[in-house]
C-alpha cells in the first residue's frame, strides 16, 4: 500500500515537473522574437504604444501578450506604376515610373503609427502621379523627347522631396516608357512625312538652279567664243576661214583614207567608189 502511494506521488511530482517545464519552454519562446538580415522591427505596448526605438537584428526579448513586434523590410524594392498626363499643349502622354525606395529606419515608428507595414503602397503610388502630372504639364509634347533627360531629372527631384516628407527615401526614379496618343503620333507621322516633301523639294530647286548657272555658263562660253571668232574674222579677213576649210578638208582625207571600204581608182578624175568587203 505504502509503495503504491509514492508510485502515485512520484507520478503526480514528474507531471508537475514536465507542466512546469513545457510551461516554462512556452513562456520563453512567446518572449523571444527574430529579427533576420535587411529587416527591423517595431514594438507595440499594450500601455505604451509603438515604442519610439527600432529593433535591430538579432533575436530580442519581450513581455508576452503585453508586447508585440511588427517587422519591417528595410531592403531596396522595385515600384512601377503609369501615369496619363496632360502636356503643355493639351496633348495626352503614357508615361511609366520605376522607382527603388526603402524606408528611413530611424523614422520606422512614425511610419507604423500613420502609415502602417504598407506604407510604400500607400504613398508612392499617389506621389507618382502627383508629380508626373506636375512636370509633363510644364513642356510641349515634343519637348518630352527632344528634353528627356531634363524631364527625367525634374521628375526624380520633385519625387525624391516628396517622398521624403513621408519618410521614405528612393535611391533611384526613371522613366521606363513614354507614349502619345494616336491623334499625336498621327501628327507627327504627318510632319514627317511633310519634311520629307519639303526636303525633296529643296532638293529639286537646288538642281534646277545649278541647271540653270551650267546654262548661262555654257552660253557665257559660247558666246565668248563667237565673239572671239568675229574678231579674229574682222581682223584676219575671209582667209581665216579658208583655213579652217582647209584644215576640215585635210582631216576628212585622213579618215576616208583609213576606211578599207574606200578605194581609188587609176587615171579619170580619181573617182572613189565602195568596195564590198565580203567579196
Amino acid at each position: 500500500m505504502g509503495s503504491s502511494q509514492a508510485s502515485v506521488s512520484f507520478l503526480t511530482n514528474l507531471a508537475r515537473a514536465a507542466f512546469g517545464l513545457g510551461l516554462g519552454a512556452t513562456v520563453l519562446n512567446a518572449s523571444l522574437y527574430n529579427v533576420d538580415g535587411g529587416e527591423r522591427a517595431v514594438l507595440f505596448d499594450r500601455f505604451r504604444g509603438v515604442l519610439d526605438e527600432t529593433v535591430g537584428e538579432g533575436t530580442h526579448f519581450l513581455i508576452p501578450w503585453l508586447q508585440k513586434p511588427f517587422i519591417f523590410d528595410i531592403r531596396t524594392r522595385p515600384h512601377t506604376f503609369s501615369s496619363v498626363s496632360g502636356t503643355k499643349d493639351l496633348q495626352m502622354v503614357n508615361l511609366t515610373l520605376r522607382v527603388l525606395s526603402r524606408p528611413d529606419v530611424v523614422r520606422l515608428p512614425y511610419i507604423f503609427q500613420h502609415l502602417g507595414l504598407e506604407y510604400d503602397e500607400k504613398v508612392l503610388p499617389s506621389i507618382g502621379n502627383e508629380v508626373l502630372k506636375a512636370v509633363v504639364a510644364q513642356f510641349n509634347a515634343d519637348q518630352l523627347l527632344t528634353e528627356r533627360p531634363r524631364v527625367s531629372a525634374l521628375v526624380r527631384e520633385s519625387l525624391v522631396r516628396r517622398a521624403k516628407d513621408f519618410n521614405i527615401l528612393l535611391d533611384d526614379v526613371a522613366i521606363t516608357h513614354l507614349s502619345y496618343g494616336a491623334e499625336f503620333s498621327k501628327a507627327v507621322e504627318q510632319k514627317q512625312v511633310a519634311q520629307q516633301e519639303a526636303e525633296r523639294s529643296k532638293f529639286v530647286v537646288m538642281k534646277a538652279e545649278q541647271e540653270r548657272r551650267a546654262a548661262i555658263i555654257r552660253a557665257e562660253g559660247e558666246s565668248e567664243a563667237a565673239k572671239l571668232i568675229s574678231e579674229a574674222t574682222a581682223a584676219a579677213g575671209m582667209g581665216l576661214i579658208e583655213l579652217r576649210k582647209i584644215e576640215a578638208s585635210k582631216e576628212n582625207a585622213a579618215t576616208m583614207s583609213r576606211n578599207s571600204n574606200i578605194a581609188y581608182l587609176p587615171g579619170g578624175n580619181q573617182m572613189l567608189i565602195g568596195l564590198n568587203p565580203n567579196r
